[in-house]
């Protein structure tokens, strides 16, 4: 029996999700006639579309676009803080989601707006909007899209891995569980991900570790935890794909919350 996919979910107001949320809970897929701006205060986020998948740990925020399809799940005991933003101001943002590190001024002014008693479309709702906004255009980006497949033999396999990434199979022990041969599976990754399946599983595992270090866990114990042979060749794959060491981010994430 094939199960049903719930349809997305047009919603006009977000007041359910910004509240504190368990570690695990899941925001069903939905979408808005107006821009998002997610910032989680106190855990991680994690945001889903058919391009894929972002983590958005504390100190980043996450930018969603209007009429973007998108579902979340909460890492930690996650402190979500929402902020709609009108068709205007989004057009000066990306087409496409992405996660913005917070600059200090940036952040103080998100939630001055969010916990602001006046009206956010006020005058100094606009205002402090402008100064998120303008932050936003020139802050940098988080460069750890996780781009996801549509092709149902490379979903088979990227399941595998989302739901173990310290699985230590090779491409062809996967493509061997999943019914399809190395050779096609490889050329799917490149064809449709853009990148090898070595490349999409560090990435994957670094990710993952972004979130094990925002909850406080050691840099050798994510290493271990997520597969990695030794944490000298994590704290490489790390701070080539992140720009900062694992202890590092670790610290600043501490610092954060």
């Amino acid at each position: 029996m094939t199960a049903t996919v719930p349809e997305p979910v047009f919603w006009t107001d977000d007041s359910s999700v910004c509240e504190a949320l368990a570690h695990g809970t899941d925001i069903a897929a939905h979408f808005h006639d107006f821009g998002q701006l997610r910032y989680a205060a106190s855990g991680a986020l994690v945001t889903s579309t058919q391009a894929g998948t972002w983590v958005a740990p504390a100190s980043r925020i996450t930018w969603i676009p209007p009429f973007c399809v998108h579902s979340s799940r909460s890492y930690g005991d996650t402190d979500v803080r929402l902020l709609g933003v009108p068709a205007g101001p989004a057009g000066q943002l990306p087409a496409q989601p992405c996660v913005f590190t917070a600059s200090a001024l940036m952040r103080e002014a998100f939630l001055a707006v969010v916990g602001d008693r006046e009206p956010a479309d006020g005058p100094r709702g606009r205002l402090l909007l402008q100064v998120v906004v303008a932050e936003l255009v020139r802050a940098p980006r988080e460069p750890l899209r996780l781009p996801e497949p549509a092709d149902p033999r490379l979903k088979a396999v990227t399941d595998l891995l989302h739901a173990d990434p310290a699985n230590p199979a090779t491409l062809a022990e996967l493509g061997h569980r999943t019914g399809s041969s190395e050779r096609t599976l490889s050329r799917l990754f490149g064809s449709e991900l853009s990148m090898s399946f070595h490349q999409w599983r560090t990435l994957l595992r670094v990710q993952r570790a972004l979130l094990a270090l925002c909850e406080g866990a050691s840099v050798t114990d994510t290493a271990i935890r997520l597969g990695w042979s030794n944490p000298s060749s994590f704290i490489e794959a790390f701070t080539e794909l992140v720009g900062q060491t694992p202890g590092r981010y670790r610290s600043a994430a501490r610092t954060a919350r």
